[in-house]
This record gives structure tokens, C-alpha cells and sequence, in this order.
């Protein structure tokens, strides 16, 4: 195929492996750089794949159709996005979701100064999970929208541990409370706090002579991450983490219950299953990165989320083939 996406990826931990799997996978795209903050000769996989230091990346300007942005939510996005918004078009998976406004609009001032197209909050949630919500909150607007995440692992909130001092490596899962679930499809619309939908557990390995006492108390007092949920905190060797804790599975449901007519009830429910969140993660990235490019070339620039993309953007198919599936 001529006239491939070039893409970049800044950031090779587990979503940017998971970006590459995908763009693998992609016939109109092409991997034409890796950026990273580790040393690019001990970066193992990567053969024939140019890889250089993040502060290399201005140097590829005008060389690269889209940058996916594959950072941790937690200290990563917030300064890499704007920074680069600007030059490239970049798609990213910024999660914390109540800073999304004010990452929406840092982000959209870089992209619309530069004349480039940044979506941002891009994944299964934010992102498809959103579009759920949105579309049956749309069509049942007199009704509720309860989400539920798990049981899998939380990539953002994994790095967030991780960024805690004393902590070497860790990982957390999500884990929805089965009978808050089960109230929400038997129609009772119950009001449900953070506390009462979800439970997190953490997987933490700690540096030699770390206060864990000091990683624990950090880790559930962490605002938008582990403070409004009852948490608990395990630590395992590294030997332990690797062997039962290696592999990222998650999932999720977005349930919405609504009336319409003479009190007659519906359920619209979205749910995922997944082996690799950061597989998955990745391919939907790849998918609206494709999005990006082709919103760039017909003029359009700025910050859009997932609600600004008409479906059509982000499938590789002919229309031909896409008017085949309506």
C-alpha cells in the first residue's frame, strides 16, 4: 500500500509494546520511530526500528504523520502532550478522568497554535466506554449510567504506585462489587458511592529497606487513584510478581437503565472482556491515530475526544465496505 501513516511512538513500557503489536497488524501504517527516556541501545524487539531519547523528538518534525502518545497518566500525559501537541499530531490515553477538561483545553491551545490534531483520552475508558454512555444516555435520557471496571489490571493506576518511592515494580487490580452490579440490572437504580462499586488490591515490590509501612499509607490516600476506594496492599517478592501477576487482563460494563413511554424499562449494556488491556489499549490508539491523520489533511486541528470522531475515521475499510455493515 502506498503512501503509509507514519507513526511514532513515545514511551516503550507495556502500551507502547502494545502500539507496536498493533501497528504490526495495520496495513496503512508504518513504524518509523520509537521514542523513549530509557537508553535506546538497551531496548530489546525493536531490530530495524529507529529508537531515540524523548528529547530527540523535536528533530523528527515534519517527518511523522502521528505521534501515540504512550506515557503514564500520572506525570507523563500532562507534561508530554502539550509539549509536543504542537508539533505533531498526537493521540494519547490520558485516564484521570475528572482533569480531563483542563488536559482538553492545555492541549488544545499547543494543537490549535500548531495546526495539528490531538485526541486525547483515548482507550476503552475514556473512549469506548465513553461512547457507550453517551449514545444510550442519549436515546434514554430519563434513566441512570452505572459503569463498572474489572476484575483486570489498572495500567494507570499500576504507574501510579510505581512512581511512590521505595517501590520497585507493581500492579493493581480493579475489582467490581458483584452485588452492586447485580442490584443495577435487576432495575432497582440504586445510588452507588465510589466505595460501594469497587474494591482495589495492590501487588507492590519494594526496593531493599523501603518503609512499607510509609508505601502503603501513600498508595490509599492518593487522591483520584485509591482514596475513595477500600484498598488493600500486598507485598510479594519480585519472583511472586512475576510469576502470578504477569499477565494484564481487564474488562469492564457500561449499564444504562432508562424509561421510556408508560414506565416500560430498557437496558443497554457494553461489556468487555479482555486478555491484554495494553493490547487492546493499543489497538484502539492505532485505530484513532488512522483518525487523526485523516482529520489533519482536510484541514481540521485542535484537541478532540473520542465524541468528535464520526466512526468512519478510524476504520481502515473502503466506505464500499463499511456501507456494507450498516
Amino acid at each position: 500500500m502506498e503512501n503509509k501513516i507514519k507513526i511514532g511512538i513515545c514511551g516503550y513500557g507495556n502500551l507502547g509494546k502494545g502500539v507496536q503489536k498493533a501497528i504490526e497488524k495495520s496495513k496503512d501504517m508504518e513504524l518509523e520511530v520509537i521514542f523513549t527516556r530509557r537508553n535506546p541501545n538497551e531496548i530489546e524487539n525493536i531490530a530495524k526500528i529507529p529508537t531515540c531519547k524523548i528529547e530527540e523528538m523535536k528533530n523528527w518534525k515534519d517527518k511523522l504523520d502521528v505521534v501515540i502518545m504512550c506515557g503514564g497518566s500520572s506525570t507523563d500525559l500532562p507534561l508530554q502532550v502539550p509539549m509536543f501537541a504542537g508539533i505533531f499530531n498526537t493521540v494519547d490515553s490520558f485516564d484521570t478522568h475528572a482533569d480531563i477538561p483542563e488536559f482538553f483545553e492545555k492541549v488544545n491551545q499547543k494543537a490549535s497554535n500548531g495546526g495539528k490534531v490531538s485526541i486525547i483520552s483515548v482507550g476503552w475508558d475514556p473512549g469506548m466506554f465513553s461512547i457507550s454512555r453517551l449514545y444510550a444516555d442519549s436515546i434514554l435520557p430519563e434513566g441512570k449510567t452505572y459503569t463498572f471496571w474489572g476484575k483486570g489490571v489498572s495500567q494507570g493506576h499500576s504507574d501510579a504506585i510505581r512512581r511512590i518511592e521505595g517501590v520497585k515494580d507493581a500492579r493493581q487490580y480493579t475489582i467490581p462489587i458483584e452485588t452492586a452490579m447485580e442490584r443495577v440490572r435487576n432495575g432497582e437504580n440504586p445510588e452507588l458511592s465510589t466505595r460501594e462499586k469497587h474494591l482495589r488490591e495492590c501487588f507492590v515490590v519494594a526496593e531493599d529497606g523501603a518503609d512499607l509501612e510509609k508505601i502503603e499509607k501513600e498508595i490509599k490516600i492518593m487522591p483520584k487513584y485509591f482514596a475513595d476506594y477500600d484498598t488493600t496492599v500486598h507485598f510479594v517478592s519480585e519472583e511472586e510478581l512475576k510469576r502470578n501477576h504477569s499477565e494484564m487482563p481487564h474488562g469492564g460494563n457500561v449499564i444504562h437503565i432508562g424509561e421510556t413511554g408508560e414506565n416500560h424499562k430498557h437496558v443497554v449494556e457494553y461489556s468487555l472482556k479482555l486478555d491484554s488491556n495494553p493490547e487492546f489499549t493499543g489497538s484502539i490508539l492505532v485505530a484513532y491515530a488512522r483518525a487523526a491523520y485523516r482529520m489533519n489533511i482536510k484541514g481540521d486541528n485542535g484537541a478532540k475526544t473520542v465524541f468528535d470522531v464520526a466512526p468512519s475515521m478510524i476504520s481502515y475499510r473502503t466506505k464500499e465496505e463499511i456501507m456494507k455493515m450498516v
